[in-house]
């Protein structure tokens, strides 16, 4: 969480108290661009957070390329997890849906409301357009640009002979995605037939030597113009105008101007038309909430929509940011008058238009291409940055332990090995309580309680995301894992919480946020927090100590017979993806599917494996050490199916890469009674390395008969689960066998 820093004649400085919350709302280019002038300079004290509802945000400069299918998609992202971890900085992938400036607070759509002391709003504007009929249900506005994105890409993929595409709104954004649609299709084989309409005129937004040109591409594509033409309904198939006429269309599209968000009209905040008003230092109505991008009104200075002012504005905002935050002097924002515009044309080329001069042809979009590649840059090639070195003298065995660099990674990754663990709890005396039906290294401790049981376990997660909710959200069900594996109901539960230095204001904050995420996941398992123990150290640490209770005897390691199927109810791949993370080597995208599934709680699934043989939950020692665990308790072998196993997205890519957790060398270790694929294929050997991939929050991994295998899987499958078959156990010693 907080670094210690260190100055240069190697005196430590103590640790900054966090002081002040800045929470800036959308992903916009302004405040791409502040996080990462925010991470070039930081200000000690104040914690940063972004609100997005994706992980990424698409640079708008660079979408007309992707659809006519020059670039990729993920040139045209901007991936705000890895930009929020170069900034220091908490990504909160969530949908804002208002603010409230007097509690300061932001409402969010997925999760409680998140307090600030000061915000930013950069989240652009749309071109949905509700108030046609049937637009919501049948057409795709080009804005917000990842849904367009992604239905157009699904739109082209199955697109064959013949494409009819209706195009609501003829300004120059509806005309670069005519053409750029049109491209894309000629470029696959498939005719595209393309209306463009609109209410007033084509291309009324440009001066009238830039518009014969971009009339003329337009007609070169075969694009059929229709000005004047308002739309009545969209259709499933098409699109009826007021003249009764139906313009067939398989695809329609809404480009039809800038649209301010609905929720930004309830804020109370000084608007112009639904966009928020803004002062020469970007301020709102409200001092505590700044803004910037399409979604504001310039007032001193009013400017049209175009990207070019968000990223003329982003050293200003930031500036006065760190200003409002330090009690520093703010700075004045100045647009400038006019702009170039650079168009592109469907293919290779592109427009230029300033002061009513226009230029077309290839060496123009040679020239935008440079200029978005020149943009985007900034958020792919991160600059190394600084860190502490260490003393010139230190004691023996420091260096070679810190040899690979890799920082210590969190969660489960952070355990101390199998190894090490197993060899001090062999040496501590056996039970001698009556009621005590469990030994030092089982899952969790065994109680009798008359006739039925009790199961108590405890576990804590070091922090390894910034985002105090998510935290805690996984570390409550990763700490569920041993009382669902063994079949048990929790009852109660005991939080520790050590939180980093912070102001009694945050304290409160964060505790809140901590609080309420877990007590939802607990009370959703019929268990209650009942009490704790909290305290400041050098980060956030959240762990739970639960009590669950059981008729029967609970399910443990020990129960596993030859013959039975071994099954994983979520896939692998954490301690991997979150190493990744840290190093900002994983996809954003990625990252969230992760924590999501880290999320995912396993009631049901223990429900539907309630009488496995055997079952453990997979965690920091990774399947094989987990799995060898079974064995070793039941006195048995088994047989895992490398290709069966289910991975999260990009862990395996990241493993072929050589990504690891710092425990995976210490996991690794249990290779001794296992026999691994002997090749060298690099696929092969990533997938061998991830079965000692610690995992956090983890799924259950279940020992259940032959004869029940195939329902079991169904109803994981029904029930939401990834899961999979990966094995069998057999008759022997304890050992591992991988194929």
């Amino acid at each position: 969480m907080l670094a210690v820093p260190v100055n240069t004649d190697d005196t430590m400085i103590p640790q900054l108290p966090l002081t002040r919350e800045l929470v800036l709302v959308g992903g916009g280019h302004t405040h791409a661009l502040v996080l990462r002038k925010w991470a070039m300079c930081p200000l000690p004290g104040a914690r940063l957070t972004v609100i997005n509802p994706e992980p990424t945000a698409p640079y708008s400069g660079m979408l007309p390329g992707f659809v006519a299918g020059h670039y990729r998609r993920d040139e045209l992202n901007i991936d705000l997890v890895k930009l929020a971890r170069f900034a220091g900085a908490r990504v909160i992938p969530d949908k804002a849906v208002g603010i409230d400036p007097l509690a300061k607070r932001v409402l969010l759509a997925g999760r409680e409301p998140l307090p600030y002391d000061l915000a930013s709003v950069d989240v652009g504007i749309h071109s949905a357009m509700p108030e046609i009929k049937g637009f919501t249900e049948y057409a795709v506005p080009v804005k917000p640009l990842d849904t367009f994105s992604r239905r157009w890409s699904d739109f082209l993929h199955n697109a064959q002979g013949t494409a009819r595409l209706a195009v609501i709104g003829a300004g120059v954004a509806g005309i670069e995605i005519t053409l750029a649609m049109a491209h894309a299709l000629r470029s696959r084989g498939v005719t595209p037939e393309v209306v463009l309409l609109d209410s007033a005129g084509i291309a009324g937004d440009v001066a009238a030597g830039a518009r014969a040109k971009l009339l003329k591409y337009l007609a070169d594509y075969q694009v059929k113009t229709m000005p004047g033409q308002k739309v009545a309904e969209v259709l499933a198939d098409g699109v009826l105008l007021d003249s009764g006429e139906v313009v067939p269309s398989d695809f329609t599209l809404g480009t039809a101007g800038a649209r301010p968000h609905e929720w930004v009209q309830n804020t109370g905040l000084k608007l112009q038309d639904g966009y928020i008003v803004v002062d020469e230092m970007l301020r709102s109505s409200d001092a505590s909430v700044y803004a910037a991008g399409d979604c504001v009104h310039i007032a001193h200075a009013p400017r049209p929509k175009a990207g070019v002012y968000a990223v003329r504005a982003a050293p200003v905002l930031w500036h006065n940011l760190r200003a409002a935050l330090s009690g520093g002097k703010q700075r004045a924002f100045h647009p400038q008058q006019d702009y170039l515009k650079l168009m592109s044309l469907g293919g290779q080329e592109a427009l230029a238009e300033k002061f009513g001069m226009a230029l077309a042809g290839p060496l123009l979009w040679r020239w935008k291409n440079q200029i978005d590649q020149k943009f985007m840059a900034q958020f792919r090639d991160y600059p190394a940055m600084n860190t502490a070195a260490l003393p010139d003298t230190v004691a023996d065995g420091v260096r070679e332990l810190l040899a690979d660099s890799k920082p210590l990674c969190g969660g489960c990754g952070a355990k101390v090995g199998r190894q090490v663990l197993s060899g001090v709890l062999a040496g501590l005396p056996q039970a001698t309580q009556a009621d005590v039906s469990s030994r030092p290294g089982d899952d969790a401790a065994i109680l009798r309680d008359g006739e039925r049981f009790r199961v108590l376990t405890t576990d804590h997660l070091r922090a390894f995301t910034e985002d105090p909710a998510t935290l805690a959200r996984i570390a409550a069900v990763h700490a569920l894992g041993d009382i669902w594996a063994m079949g048990a109901q929790p009852q109660t539960v005991l939080a520790t919480l050590i939180l980093p230095r912070m102001s009694a204001e945050l304290q409160e904050r964060w505790l809140t946020e901590i609080m309420s995420a877990a007590a939802e996941v607990f009370s959703a398992q019929g268990a209650e927090i009942v009490g704790g123990h909290t305290s400041l150290g050098s980060e956030l640490t959240i762990g739970f100590t639960i009590n669950g209770v059981r008729e029967q005897e609970p399910v443990q390691l020990s129960g596993g017979q030859a013959g039975d199927v071994l099954i994983l109810s979520k896939p692998l791949g954490t301690g991997t993806l979150l190493a990744a993370e840290m190093a900002m080597q994983a996809r954003g995208e990625d990252v969230v599917a992760a924590l999501h599934s880290m999320q995912q709680d396993q009631a049901v699934a223990a429900a539907i494996l309630h009488d496995a043989h055997a079952m453990t939950d997979v965690t920091g020692f990774g399947l094989a050490g987990h799995l060898l665990g079974v064995c070793e308790a039941s006195n048995c072998a088994a047989q895992l199916e490398l290709a069966a196993i289910p991975l999260l997205a990009g862990a395996a890519e990241l493993a072929e890469q050589g990504i690891r957790s710092s425990l995976f060398a210490d996991n690794r270790q249990v290779a001794a009674q296992m026999v691994l694929p002997d090749t060298q294929d690099a696929k092969t050997k990533a997938m061998t390395d991830l079965l000692f991939d610690p995992q956090t929050a983890g799924g259950l991994l279940a020992a259940v008969s032959a004869d029940a295998a195939a329902d079991k899987l169904a109803q994981l499958k029904q029930a939401g689960y990834p899961a999979a078959i990966i094995g069998t156990l057999s008759a022997g010693e304890p050992l591992i066998s991988v194929a």
